[in-house]
């Protein structure tokens, strides 16, 4: 085996390698910042960045985890395109919620963010020029979709450019020693429901004090010598409040869906979704062909739901996720399809599929 001295002195060589094809990296994006902002091209393209990601991850061997792989190449990634033009970002905040962590993941901590207080302020920002992009929830595995952000897209011209999956762990957050210290546990609705289990188990006699947002319970466990919160790994590191228990959620697949909104139109990866909204005529078996469409072109959908359509009484849009890209062939063929039975079709995006 080799000295410790001697793998050392290893890691140094490589660490200026690193250092030079870096630096070699953020020149090249410098450039392509130059051409894109010559030719009036968005500076975030996330088709893109999902083709980096998966051919690294081809490539990996180990014993870095895949997971770690992306991480790492999303910093770089954020740090090069910040150097052609940092985009700035709106998320329904505060800082700490799991759409600051989910815009996070998205576009790296070389973005600039600014927290809103509303799904609908999102939307605003973005339609208003204030950000480049929004970061919305759009769907949890638990709890079904978000009907705000659902109920946003008839109100605006945004659209959707990305999807990003954030896993929800929940835990237990506080400055005390102990559970055995804990007699006050602050925390937002949502994250109380999906704890509660755990909380009966554990902290059978600890005061429940539902707090919200969940950020406000963190600052508020950050103050109390006493008291816990119920919050995720950003908001401890943002409010330096450490992590007592980890992973006290009932149930461990619970994962919500993000969506990015802005003005990109990605290019096809192979492996994307397209979004939609359409309204149909109120007659018998209007739903059934207008979804024969797309299973007699073999298109699968992801998700269908149905809400209150505002321009009109007692009427119904239908948002809907198919898999494929609106520039695939067989795409357009079940869309121009589509069109002979739907009052109206309006297509929200097409955009890479998130792992």
């Amino acid at each position: 085996m080799r000295k410790l001295s001697e793998l050392r002195q290893r890691i140094d060589q490589i660490d200026e390698q690193l250092l030079h094809l870096l630096n070699e990296r953020a020149e090249l994006a410098k450039q392509i910042g130059e051409i894109k902002s010559r030719d009036a091209k968005p500076f975030f393209t996330p088709e893109r960045e999902q083709m980096i990601y998966r051919k690294l991850q081809q490539l990996n061997r180990g014993p870095l985890s895949q997971e770690q792989i992306v991480g790492i190449f999303r910093e770089i990634i954020s740090i090069s395109r910040a150097l052609e033009k940092a985009p700035t970002v709106a998320y329904w905040g505060p800082e700490g919620t799991f759409t600051h962590a989910a815009a996070l993941k998205c576009f790296g901590r070389a973005a600039h963010y600014t927290p809103a207080e509303s799904i609908a302020d999102v939307f605003a920002a973005v339609e208003q020029s204030n950000v480049d992009y929004g970061v919305v929830p759009v769907e949890n595995s638990l709890a079904g979709v978000v009907p705000e952000t659902l109920d946003m897209f008839p109100l605006t011209n945004a659209r959707i450019c990305a999807e990003v999956y954030v896993p929800i762990a929940h835990h237990l957050l506080s400055k005390a020693k102990n559970t055995n210290q804990i007699v006050r546990v602050y925390a937002g609705p949502q994250p109380l429901q999906q704890c509660r289990r755990w909380l009966r188990l554990h902290l059978p006699a600890a005061e429940v004090i539902e707090t919200v947002p969940t950020a406000r319970a963190v600052r508020f466990a950050a103050e109390d010598p006493n008291g816990a919160a119920i919050g995720n790994a950003l908001a401890a590191e943002l409010y330096g409040v450490p992590i007592l228990c980890e992973h006290i959620e009932d149930n461990p697949h619970n994962r919500t869906r993000f969506l990015v909104i802005g003005y990109n139109e990605p290019a096809p990866t192979g492996n994307d979704k397209t979004s939609l909204v359409m309204t149909l005529r109120n007659r018998p078996g209007e739903l059934y062909h207008a979804l024969g469409a797309f299973h007699k072109h073999g298109v699968n959908l992801t998700m269908i739901e149905s809400r209150p359509n505002p321009r009109g009484m007692f009427e119904y849009l239908f948002y809907i996720d198919i898999q494929g890209h609106r520039q695939d062939e067989v795409i357009r063929t079940a869309l121009e399809e589509l069109d002979r039975f739907a009052r109206e079709v309006v297509l929200l995006g097409s955009y890479p599929a998130a792992e």
